[in-house]
């Protein structure tokens, strides 16, 4: 990657209940030269910090006590008491079937990460939700980044119909 961000300006919440894990999150972000790095346990202590507004980015994990990252992701993106909807989070978690990654995208989230990971590609996936941030989408049913990676020329019929 050939994009360089400052990432000592960057707030992050990192919110994963293994201590250990949200520790070596936490460290690596340092590495790459955060110093605005706030660590969560649970998704009630998350709510807290999320609802403060200061927060750039969010990382999670899919498995938190007593409510899920999912569940967390879904009071981010549709919560009237929600500080930032727009708030890029990247699910962060072992659960890597394609049923808890295609989850995870029709809830909104904005990048997807499966334990065990690398440094390189948490720092791909913060390149992708900082220096390249994807337009949101409102539609009936979903809020959140837009699913399509890449713009295919479509050649059929089309089946919008108008509201």
């Amino acid at each position: 990657m050939s994009e360089k961000i400052d990432f000592s300006h960057v707030r992050f919440l990192i919110v994963d209940n293994n201590r250990l894990m949200g520790k070596l999150v936490k460290d690596i972000l340092a590495m790459l030269g955060a110093v605005q790095i706030s660590l969560a346990r649970d998704y009630d202590s998350a709510l807290g910090s999320l609802r403060s507004g200061h927060i750039d980015v969010c990382v999670t994990e899919w498995n938190l006590k007593p409510r899920s990252g999912l569940e967390l992701l879904d009071f981010i993106r549709n919560d009237a008491t929600s500080a930032d909807r727009l708030l890029p989070v990247i699910m962060l978690t072992a659960n890597s079937e394609m049923e808890y990654v295609v989850e995870s995208r029709d809830a909104g989230v904005t990048e997807f990460l499966a334990k065990p990971f690398t440094a390189d590609g948490l720092y791909r996936r913060l390149v992708s939700v900082i220096a390249r941030p994807r337009d949101f989408v409102s539609v009936r049913g979903y809020f959140g980044p837009d699913r399509r990676r890449q713009q295919i020329p479509f050649d059929g019929a089309d089946r919008r119909t108008k509201d």
